[in-house]
């Protein structure tokens, strides 16, 4: 039968204990981590959130509690008296493996069944098997330090802004649907029926909202939902340090209080000094130098073009791309001639065609010679020429890739990253910095053949832009910018459209009539006629920051109950179908095997 705490209370955490405290008597609370009984002897490693003590039982121990401590198994709840002592044994894997508690009370708070899986860091049953138990899987010392790290971050993180003079506001989390770039999740109104709810993609229109009421500095740890298919850095519902500010109107404005924050939050939280400013990179240069407008800028190995060579030479895939208004550009992997064998690369172009590209030239430079696939189309001088363009020696490998350069760019930027895991070249280290400049505005949608705002509608588009909007939404740039880490965006922002005349404006451009752009969005434009001062700001994906900054491999594991790749939480088995009480009192009807949702009035 499980005993009571009542006349105990906690005087001590597991982990805080030390030598320092020998001779004090303490009042513990945990789990049985291991019980190992030596006939006169016991230890039990007891865990709590902030670490393991050893709690001793020998020929001192009242007999009860000994009896007691004999009968504990893995994962009993306890509490414990007992006297801090040095241990005769010492264990410097743990912080407190110089000492050792000599128990004089025990009880058993309650007992446990044997649980699904080891309850430690190394433990190697499925991801599956621990998700379906994860309030197990937290009390594993990796993942409960990943949670309490987020926490500091959030705390941090309010900390910072609130010191700054930002107010946090809650914004809403039943919202009107509004189209910004992924699903809405939907909430179907019991009171009035036929409609529907959305949750929040962002608090985008509703701190735009709080600075034309006049609240010029605003800051939120806001929750977003997002229907998109998930990868290891997205979850479909995550928190965002949300930032607006009024009275700005340049991206200058903005940039240092961003990296000011990081700046703080690193030293605050890790002890590590992050120099400022920021490195920053136009959006052309982050494209032509890495391939991607999230480049990874811990190591080199930046693309190259060598159109103007390969266009002299008789190779047909080269010459075409170029004609074609493409582009041939590589990367030199050095020293990788050992590691890229001909059967490893065979490998490579099997990837480069499944992410879009026709194939992959290359030269492997394992010999006095090096080795080309295209060397017969070369003229003389010509392979000399792009080994020295492309910075190749002996042992080298280079890689090509030649199509239009929205082909070409994203996909050696891909295998720039493929291939640079596989050497083990990328350092260990923290590297921020900004894209900004001549990001588009627009991106054309191949799918509805239309042109989308590459951020979202409300950003503010170069002065000397405007005059593009109608006729080549191409040649349009944005006020944007976004804060990168390690290859992985962490923020995007921008100055936002306050002129109402613009703001209509912008969504013709994006294909809505006057009716459809007031009808989804004329509460802003409203709005702005009220007077609305010059704003900006930026979202920053809580998750992600907590998730590189613990270098953990998944956003699952900086996420208490995290969703798997369908969207679906293992724990609960969420979502499941409601019963038709529930539906008929909302008004909804599911009609036929295809799951439909039939709305009566």
């Amino acid at each position: 039968m499980s005993e009571t705490l009542t006349g105990l209370k906690r005087s001590h955490y597991c982990g805080t204990l030390r030598a320092g405290n020998i001779g004090e008597t303490i009042t513990v609370c945990g789990w049985v981590q291991k019980q190992r009984d030596k006939g006169g002897l016991i230890f039990i490693d007891l865990r709590d959130r902030t670490g393991i003590l050893q709690l001793t039982f020998d020929e001192t121990t009242d007999k009860t509690v000994f009896e007691k401590a004999k009968s504990c198994r893995s994962e009993y709840v306890l509490a414990v008296v007992g006297t801090v002592r040095e241990r005769s044994s010492k264990n410097p894997e743990i912080p407190t493996g110089d000492i050792e508690i000599a128990v004089t009370e025990l009880r058993i708070l309650n007992k446990a069944v044997t649980p699904a899986f080891e309850i430690t860091d190394n433990c190697k049953t499925s991801e599956d098997i621990r998700l379906k138990n994860r309030y197990l899987d937290l009390r594993r010392p990796a993942l409960m330090k990943n949670i309490l790290f987020k926490h500091q971050v959030m705390q941090a993180t309010r900390r910072y802004f609130s010191d700054n003079g930002f107010i946090e506001i809650e914004t809403p989390l039943m919202i009107k649907s509004t189209p910004e770039g992924a699903r809405d999740y939907i909430i179907p109104s019991r009171v009035h029926k036929g409609s529907f709810y959305a949750l929040p993609q962002s608090p985008q229109l509703y701190k735009q909202l709080l600075m034309v009421s006049g609240f010029d500095k605003y800051f939120q740890l806001a929750r977003c939902l997002r229907d998109e298919d998930l990868r290891a850095d997205r979850q479909p519902e995550f928190t965002q340090i949300d930032v607006e500010m009024s009275f700005v109107d340049a991206v200058e404005d903005v940039l240092p209080v961003e990296e000011h924050f990081i700046q703080y939050l690193m030293k605050e939280t890790m002890g590590v000094d992050i120099p400022l400013p920021l490195p920053r990179i136009t959006y052309n240069e982050a494209m032509s130098k890495y391939g991607s407008d999230k480049p990874d800028t811990r190591y080199g190995m930046e693309i190259t073009d060598i159109s103007d060579i390969a266009a002299q030479t008789g190779f047909g895939v080269f010459t075409s791309a170029i004609e074609n208004g493409g582009s041939v550009r590589g990367i030199c992997l050095k020293d990788a001639a050992k590691v890229y064998t001909r059967k490893e690369i065979d490998k490579l172009v099997e990837y480069v065609k499944g992410i879009g590209a026709k194939g992959l030239a290359w030269i492997r430079w394992a010999d006095e010679a090096p080795t080309c696939t295209f060397s017969k189309f070369l003229g003389e001088g010509q392979l000399d020429a792009i080994l020295s363009r492309m910075g190749a020696s002996k042992g080298d490998v280079v890689l090509f890739v030649a199509d239009k350069n929205k082909v070409t760019l994203p996909v050696l930027g891909a295998l720039r990253q493929e291939t640079a895991k596989r050497l083990g070249i990328i350092p260990d280290t923290f590297n921020f910095l900004f894209v900004v400049e001549l990001f588009p505005f627009f991106e054309y949608n191949d799918e509805t053949q239309s042109w989308d705002a590459m951020h979202h509608p409300f950003t503010a588009p170069l002065d000397e832009c405007i005059q593009y909007l109608d006729n080549s939404p191409e040649k349009v740039y944005a006020k944007a910018y976004d804060l990168v880490l390690n290859g992985i965006e962490l923020s995007s922002g921008s100055i936002r459209i306050t002129d109402p005349e613009l703001q209509e404006k912008m969504f013709e451009a994006l294909g809505f009539t006057p009716e459809q752009a007031h009808e989804k969005f004329g509460f802003l434009t409203d709005a702005f006629q009220y007077g609305a001062p010059p704003h900006g700001g930026f979202g920053m994906g809580l998750d992600r920051l907590v998730m590189l900054m613990c270098k953990a491999e998944s956003l699952r594991d900086v996420v208490a109950f995290p969703k798997v790749k369908d969207a679906s939480e293992p724990m609960t088995n969420a979502p499941q179908p409601v019963d038709d009480a529930q539906l008929a009192e909302l008004g909804i009807a599911i009609s036929g095997q295809s799951q439909r949702l039939a709305v009566s009035r």
